[in-house]
């Protein structure tokens, strides 16, 4: 990466853009008041607050958390396009150059949060404010910093090149290397999340103004998820997951899945509004009605019926429908058939779509669209938010990850998984292998960044799962909920090649501008 190129990362993020990151004292509220400079910024404690609020503002960004990585997470079995559209066909057809708008600003917009985290961490240690305020931002500072390079060594770094490491010891160079292998990246990944984790406090400890932020949890928690990744070329790793897992568990914070003996609600509950902050957060994107995640009305039927602007985004497959055991009540919360009765702003009504292609929709994330549209959601429906918040990490995936490393150390997973089976109304299963574990992966986090897509990658299964078309229901009549269907192909079966395709192109622009190499293959 060349900051000389990039002359808008450099200016704007060596004082963390501080145009945009002058915000107010609420951490949800990111709306910029004001424009300041450098020279007369890093004096007060506000100052350095601002600052820190500044590394979640790509929470309202669509480009990231939005709808843009989900482009990626799109590319698994779980969903097809569900609009006619050039750039993200090339991304699932593996045919992508990078260049597409669909995924070409990710990469550069990781290394911003990364810029504005090296700014803190050089600037704000010898500022003469509290030593609380100065370890919560450099702890918020370390975590965001190991987060971005978490989802950029996942997508785009292998044992042939990791990503650029940038720190705010060299921030200030003008070229930067791949190095030669992903590992180097994770290994400052788990440095900064280790620092994040010893000053960072616990979620239950903030006020409800600051819930969002990062926590120690979640620093334990994407430490998990790095050495989940890393086990793929170094199966010590393994006990790593355990570890960090358990630290999760056993932070004194109060970590449980939502279980009340009532299958037909918890697991859907998970996913409601006033469960934003629940016992199974571990980190969200922050959203509300004037800014934040687009995502639940990127999956909602595409004009919402007249009634909202849904986007029609992204259909369940017929293959993730069938995927369910019988009795699993997941599948009822996470997808809506034709004839399903749902609410819709005040009225019970029975789904149909002239939009799916695939007959089906996701219904995870329709809470905000059961009361009317002025309750929970964003009267411009061309930047559709809403009050919910987009879960990144829970804790049914704390409980998964540690399932998977006790079955890959040859020990029993069975607690973990039966936890997470019984919520979802499953009776418990003795002996749990990797097979159970994957199924119930696929079941608990369809349509979440989560990211069935790298998990079929990391697990070696990607070319076989995408050899296979992907189908759906084609209904005589679109418009009639109880209408006969045929199963019909909606998707192609895809050439996924294992030595190319597990990682995906860096825009060619940033390959251009940094004189780095891009991925082989691509």
């Amino acid at each position: 990466m060349n900051f000389r190129s990039h002359k808008y990362i450099y200016i704007a993020l060596l004082g963390l853009g501080l145009g945009l990151q002058s915000c107010s004292k609420s951490f949800t509220d990111l709306t910029p008041e004001g424009t300041v400079t450098d020279a007369n910024y890093w004096q007060t404690e506000s100052d350095a607050t601002y600052a820190a609020n500044g590394l979640y503002e790509h929470f309202n960004d669509d480009s990231m958390f939005g709808r843009g990585l989900f482009w990626y997470i799109n590319a698994s079995d779980d969903m097809v396009t569900g609009r006619t559209d050039a750039g993200s066909a090339a991304v699932r057809n593996f045919t992508a150059t990078g260049s597409e708008s669909r995924v070409n600003s990710m990469y550069k917009k990781f290394y911003q949060i990364i810029q504005r985290a090296n700014t803190i961490i050089s600037k704000v240690p010898s500022m003469e404010i509290s030593e609380s305020v100065k370890q919560q931002v450099l702890g918020e500072a370390y975590f965001m910093r190991g987060y971005a390079y978490f989802y950029l060594s996942q997508y785009y770094g292998d044992q042939r090149a990791g990503v650029p490491i940038v720190t705010e010891e060299n921030m200030l160079e003008t070229t930067f290397e791949r190095p030669a292998h992903v590992s180097e990246n994770f290994e400052q990944i788990v440095s900064d999340l280790l620092k994040a984790a010893e000053m960072l406090p616990l979620l239950t400890s903030y006020g409800s103004a600051d819930l969002g932020r990062a926590n120690k949890d979640a620093a334990y928690a994407y430490l998990a998820k790095t050495n989940l990744q890393w086990a793929r070329y170094d199966v010590s790793k393994w006990a790593d997951v355990a570890t960090y897992c358990d630290m999760v568990s056993n932070s004194g914070s109060g970590r449980k899945l939502i279980d009340t003996d009532d299958p037909e609600e918890d697991f859907a509950s998970v996913f409601y509004i006033e469960n934003n902050y629940s016992s199974e957060y571990i980190f969200s994107v922050v959203s509300n009605k004037v800014q934040g995640c687009i995502l639940p009305a990127v999956l909602f039927e595409n004009t919402g019926y007249g009634l909202y602007n849904g986007w029609g985004y992204f259909h369940p497959t017929l293959e993730l429908y069938n995927s369910f055991e019988d009795g699993d009540y997941r599948k009822k919360a996470t997808i809506l058939e034709f004839d399903d009765t749902f609410t819709l702003f005040g009225s019970d009504r029975q789904y149909y779509s002239s939009n799916s292609q695939t007959g089906f929709q996701f219904k995870k994330y329709m809470q905000p669209f059961r009361t009317p549209a002025t309750d929970h959601l964003n009267p411009n429906g061309d930047y559709p938010t809403s009050d919910l918040n987009v879960p990144l990490v829970r804790y049914a995936d704390i409980l998964l990850m540690k399932a998977e490393a006790q079955i890959m150390q040859g020990q029993s997973g069975d607690v973990e998984i039966n936890l997470v089976r019984n919520r979802a109304g499953l009776a418990s299963i003795q002996g749990a292998t990797m097979t159970d574990l994957k199924r119930e992966r696929r079941s608990e986090f369809a349509a979440e960044y989560t990211d069935r897509h790298s998990d079929l990658v990391r697990w070696g299964d990607a070319q076989a799962a995408y050899a296979k078309p992907a189908t759906g229901r084609q209904h005589t009549i679109k418009t009639d909920p109880t209408s006969s269907y045929t199963v019909v192909q909606v998707w192609a079966a895809r050439n996924f090649d294992p030595t190319i395709h597990h990682v995906w192109p860096i825009p060619p622009a940033d390959v251009s501008n940094a004189g780095i190499a891009q991925n082989e293959g691509w």
